[in-house]
């Protein structure tokens, strides 16, 4: 990713969130104060709406952000349960192979399973590791392709080869569904967007504690807590693979440990 946003760290971003949030109510504050803008009351009710209306935008634009991440997260869960379901009917299939090839295909399959659950390890940011990984689940898909080619061609007449090639075929495509989830994440135009939105916010609500002639209330600095801990939970679902929000890998990693307890029999 060559996103700014997405490579850094999401503490990071909702640390100096909170920070431009704070200083944006205390500027706000201070240009409001009395003296500096009439203090009337139909002025007082013009900010207020201003500030009402500001805050109801803020609250659409994180509700829509937070649909996008959660979207984004449900996609990346259940591209894994499709990969290993498309892997598992692979599995089964290959004992309908001719005897020769079955032993060869079983052991492509289950070195290909572990090569999907150890890039399921790592995250985004390990470049060379997931390249190398990817590269040779690559070289073992032409394999099981080629090995389903030779199967048709020693029983063209039977459907059995055929069932195979079609398993084939829906472990590549899930594959490719599964790489480009982990690729999709919310865009950091919406981000910056909220961002900015989030610093109007802060400064219209300081301004207008300002007009009225008293500081933020400590309410006002709950509302900016809990603003920054919802960007923290939109920010950690959509990045996938780091962060404490993490897609389970559990069904590959069941697959993956069935196929070696077969081997071992």
């Amino acid at each position: 990713m060559n996103e700014l946003l997405y490579d850094t760290n999401s503490a990071l971003i909702a640390a100096v969130l909170f920070v431009s949030m704070a200083l944006a109510i205390e500027i706000g504050l201070r240009v409001g104060r009395p003296g500096s803008v009439p203090a009337n009351e139909a002025a007082k009710e013009h900010i207020n709406g201003i500030q009402a209306a500001m805050l109801g935008i803020l609250a659409l634009l994180l509700g829509f952000t937070f649909s996008l991440a959660l979207q984004r997260y449900d996609s990346r869960s259940e591209a894994v349960v499709d990969e290993a379901n498309a892997i598992g009917t692979a599995w089964l299939r290959t004992q309908l192979l001719p005897a020769a090839l079955r032993g060869e295909a079983q052991a492509l399959l289950r070195d290909y399973t572990g090569a999907r659950v150890q890039a399921s390890t790592l995250t985004l940011a390990d470049h060379a590791q997931l390249g190398a990984l990817m590269a040779r689940a690559t070289q073992q898909q032409t394999a099981l392709w080629a090995l389903a080619r030779r199967a048709l061609e020693l029983d063209p007449n039977s459907y059995t080869p055929i069932l195979f090639i079609e398993s084939v075929n829906t472990l590549i495509d899930s594959f490719g569904k599964r790489d480009a989830a982990l690729q999709r994440h919310v865009p950091e135009f919406v981000l910056m967007l909220l961002y900015a939105t989030f610093l109007m916010a802060g400064a219209i609500v300081g301004y207008a504690c300002g007009v009225g002639g008293h500081r933020p209330s400590m309410a006002s600095y709950i509302m900016v807590v809990l603003i920054v801990v919802l960007v923290f939970i939109i920010l950690d679902l959509d990045r996938p693979r780091r962060g404490l929000i993490q897609v389970s890998q559990k069904s590959l990693v069941d697959l993956h440990a069935g196929m070696r307890a077969d081997a071992a029999r």
